[in-house]
């Protein structure tokens, strides 16, 4: 029962939201609402409560593929379509200003952002030794190396 009113709702609400629209069942039994022109994705899901659905919203990328979900909120059923699209309309304003926002150059901690790379390298590097500053390790090879050396020349003029 509750399939076939979320299908009858989304297409509802589709037609009320956008002229240009596919609406499809997702594989975890939500319908979701795609508006190519505008970019923008829908999802309705059965929520928690009895008469209750879990409205989300998101970008469609380039290549067809979707962003995940930016937000979303727990709408009534019994709401209504007009109660339900302004909901949507919300949700897909964020969407776009999350879309719109640049993308942030510090993290919490007030530090520059480091990608991935830089964090393996500064990572391999303290592994290894601190990078440019020599080991402990590689002291005591050079240790045992200029000793070697030191008991072959000793050798030699002792025997010479």
């Amino acid at each position: 029962m509750v399939g076939a009113q979320l299908r009858d709702t989304a297409e509802e609400l589709a037609a009320v939201l956008w002229r240009e629209h596919t609406v499809y069942r997702e594989r975890s039994g939500g319908m979701v609402i795609r508006g190519e022109h505008v970019r923008r994705w829908i999802s309705l899901a059965p929520a928690g409560g009895r008469d209750e659905i879990l409205v989300r919203a998101g970008r469609i990328l380039d290549g067809g593929t979707t962003a995940p979900a930016r937000s979303e909120a727990v709408v009534p059923l019994s709401a209504g379509t007009g109660v339900l699209a302004t909901t949507c309309r919300r949700l897909l304003a964020d969407a776009a200003a999350d879309a719109s926002r640049p993308a942030p150059d510090r993290a919490d901690t007030g530090r520059p952002r480091e990608s991935r790379k830089s964090r393996k390298s500064r990572r391999s590097a303290r592994r290894n030794g601190g990078g440019r500053h020599t080991s402990f390790s590689s002291w005591v090879i050079l240790v045992c190396v200029a000793a070697v050396i030191a008991l072959f020349a000793y050798s030699s003029a002792m025997h010479g």
